[in-house]
This record gives structure tokens, C-alpha cells and sequence, in this order.
């Protein structure tokens, strides 16, 4: 057995960065960013107000001045005329300020009178003007990598910029093996269960960024499993859920094996997870997780998730961590890392990790409840309530 940082290096090894393709910017929202863009225009592109009330020239900024209104500068109808002194125009927010005015006094701080206005005694000391270039400048740019959220693709429409390279979306192909599953909506049979995982992982790949194509179940014997592995073999990454461990049902190892298979591992030093396998079958990255259902989805949030996150050329790493102390005392951990399935109460400075009793990997309505993995080292000692611990956010 291996752990878990052998490897996600040993996957990272087999998980190439994929081409890059240009889309529209109204359908690259959580898609990877794959080259820079660059800023084509100046934003505000002229020195706008950014209040609405009345630009005027410094020297008239005082408590009592009477200033001649002469205009009007509007959002996309500037006044094209100059202040001079002891003349104001009327302005709008996000309008032109004027040629030499100097700062924008409040509609709320003067009286007005006709053509007439009258400064009052409370005057703001901020000239509530926005400099050209305040936000950015042509030139300026959005390095990749990076997933694009709704704020970076409002920024990249300012920069004029109506497409962007993104990484190719990372096509999944999911097989479920076993003569003991049905398809949801199926009637099992005396001998059967419902297949779940592969919901659950096609929903956590799918909200990474991958195109997931769900394949058929397929059934303990090899020629099932064959045509099946070779029906995914256009996939970047084939997913195989259970089958992957030495029983006489299991049979993905020996199949992929005879197709071909470069195995990278067999057995990490985990629980839940144990039997998992990795290896690349000819241009695909198999990973065979196990059957149980928790373990599977475990198995996906640490080794599927951060592998479609390579391939899409985000920086390799591991699941996101994060702290919290623990609820209750624990017993000693044994010899594999152990990813206990735990919520989090949120409302002190940090927040208080408390695992369930039960973790069996069978355990599904556990897991549903569950928002992190709490994380026991291999061969960790007792440890105290209170005391700081980590866990994987699910």
C-alpha cells in the first residue's frame, strides 16, 4: 500500500494538461482560463463622477458660493463645453466630468435656484470624481490558470473582450460494474441493489468542469467489462466503480491488464478506500475506485476532483483543507489515514469538527449529513476535545 501523497503524485504523473479551445464569453462561466486576456481599452475610459450633483472648479468649493449652472453632463451624453469659475454643470453619475472641473459637489449639499445654486455649509472634502484608468488599463491583464466566476467574466466583457481560450473540458466516462446492480427506477432482484455511486460521482465531476458520459453497468464477467472499457476509450478519464479489488468477481484489474493497462498503483493506506487503482490505459487515465458507496465518493473528492483540476491546468494538489477543533475525545487511529465523515458547527471564531459514531462505508444518509471528512494521520494517538484537527470540506 501506498498513501495518499505517493498517490496523487503517481496520478498527477499520468494527467496531461488538455488543448485549448476558444468559446464565447457567455459560455466560459466555470470554465479554466487557458491564456491571458489582455484589457483592449482604458476603463473608465475619461474621469467620471461618481455621485450626482454638480461639477464646479476647486476654488469655488466653499460654504456660500453661488455658481451659474451653464450644462449638463448624463451617462453617454457629456457636456462638451468647459467649467470656468463660478460656473457649474449638472452631472450624473458615471458621466464625463468636464473639462476643468476639479471635483463634484453633492445634489444634496447645495440649494438651487433656477439657473443658480448655492453651496451650503456641509461640503465633503472628497472630490468624488473617478480617475481615467481607476479599474484598468489598456494592456492590463487576467492571468491563467484560473476558473472564471461571474465577477472575471464581467471584467473581461469590460476589457472588450467577447472571447477568451479556455482548457478543453475533461471528457469522464463513468462504468459501474457488477451483476448485483440495477439502474435506478429498475426493479432489483432478490440478490440486488440500486447502483448510486455513479450519480454522485457524475455530479462532482460534472460541477469540477467535466463532460460526463455514464456508461452501462457492467456485468461480472470479461467480456462485459472489455467492451465496455473499449466503448470508453475516446475518455480522458475512465472511472470504474468497484471490481477493483482481488475477490473472484473483480475483475477490472486483469481486464484493463489484457487491454493494455499501465498500472501506477494498486492499494492505498486509507480507509474508506483501500482497493483503488490507477494506471493509463492507451490515451485514457483509468482510476478504479471502490464499490462501497462511501468509499467511492471519498475516493472521488480526493483522487477524481484534483485529477480533472490537473487536466484542466489548475496547480496540482491535493483536496482543500481546512481547520477546526475537535467536539469529543478520540481513541488512537491504526495504520491507515482515516477520512471520517463529520459536520461542522460554524458559529464559534473557528469552527468544531464532530465525526459520527457510525462510519461505515456503506452508509450513504451518514454521508449526506456529512459537510467534512475529519482527517486522522496513520497511526495517530489518542486526541483531546479541543484540539485542533483537520478536515476535507465536502
Amino acid at each position: 500500500m501506498i498513501s495518499i501523497e505517493e498517490a496523487l503524485a503517481r496520478l498527477f504523473a499520468l494527467c496531461p494538461v488538455l488543448a485549448a479551445e476558444t468559446v464565447d464569453l457567455r459560455a466560459a462561466a466555470d470554465r479554466v482560463l487557458a491564456a491571458p486576456v489582455v484589457a483592449r481599452l482604458t476603463q473608465p475610459p475619461f474621469a467620471a463622477s461618481a455621485m450626482d450633483g454638480y461639477a464646479i472648479r476647486e476654488r469655488d468649493h466653499r460654504a456660500g458660493a453661488v455658481l451659474t449652472v451653464v450644462g449638463e453632463s448624463a451617462a453617454g451624453r457629456g457636456f462638451g463645453g468647459a467649467v470656468t469659475d463660478g460656473n457649474a454643470v449638472r452631472i450624473f453619475t458615471g458621466a464625463p466630468v468636464p473639462e476643468g472641473a476639479e471635483r463634484v459637489v453633492l445634489q444634496e449639499d447645495v440649494t438651487r435656484e433656477g439657473a443658480r445654486i448655492t453651496l451650503g455649509n456641509r461640503l465633503e472634502s472628497g472630490a468624488n470624481i473617478r480617475p481615467a484608468g481607476q479599474d484598468f488599463r489598456a494592456g492590463d491583464r487576467i492571468e491563467a490558470p484560473r476558473r472564471l466566476r461571474a465577477a472575471d467574466l464581467g471584467l473581461i466583457a469590460a476589457m472588450n473582450q467577447p472571447q477568451v481560450q479556455v482548457t478543453r473540458r475533461p471528457v469522464v466516462a463513468l462504468i459501474a460494474t457488477g451483476d448485483e446492480l440495477v439502474m435506478p427506477g429498475e426493479v432489483p432482484g432478490p440478490d440486488q441493489i440500486v447502483a448510486s455511486n455513479s450519480f454522485a460521482l457524475a455530479a462532482m465531476a460534472e460541477a469540477e468542469g467535466a463532460e460526463v458520459r455514464l456508461l452501462p453497468i457492467a456485468r461480472d464477467s470479461e467480456e462485459s467489462l472489455r467492451s465496455l472499457l473499449t466503448l470508453a476509450a475516446d475518455a480522458d478519464l475512465i472511472v470504474t466503480i468497484g471490481g477493483a479489488s482481488v475477490g473472484d468477481h473483480d475483475l477490472v484489474g486483469k481486464v484493463a491488464g489484457d487491454m493494455g493497462l499501465e498500472r501506477a498503483f494498486w492499494k492505498i493506506a486509507m480507509r474508506p478506500g483501500k482497493p483503488l487503482m490507477a494506471g493509463r490505459i492507451a490515451g485514457s487515465v483509468l482510476l478504479g475506485l471502490p464499490g462501497n458507496p462511501v468509499s467511492s465518493i471519498v475516493c472521488g473528492h480526493l483522487f477524481m476532483l484534483p485529477m480533472l483540476r490537473a487536466m484542466q491546468g489548475l496547480p496540482q494538489g491535493p483536496a482543500p483543507r481546512a481547520t477546526a477543533r475537535l467536539a469529543e475525545d478520540l481513541p488512537a487511529n491504526g495504520p491507515r489515514e482515516h477520512y471520517m465523515r463529520a459536520t461542522l458547527d460554524r458559529t464559534a471564531a473557528m469552527p468544531v469538527i464532530r465525526p459520527f459514531d457510525r462510519q461505515d462505508s456503506a452508509l450513504l444518509s451518514i454521508l449526506t449529513r456529512a459537510d467534512a471528512l475529519l482527517v486522522r494521520p496513520a497511526g495517530d494517538g489518542p486526541v483531546a476535545a479541543g484540539t485542533e484537527v483537520g478536515y476535507v470540506p465536502i
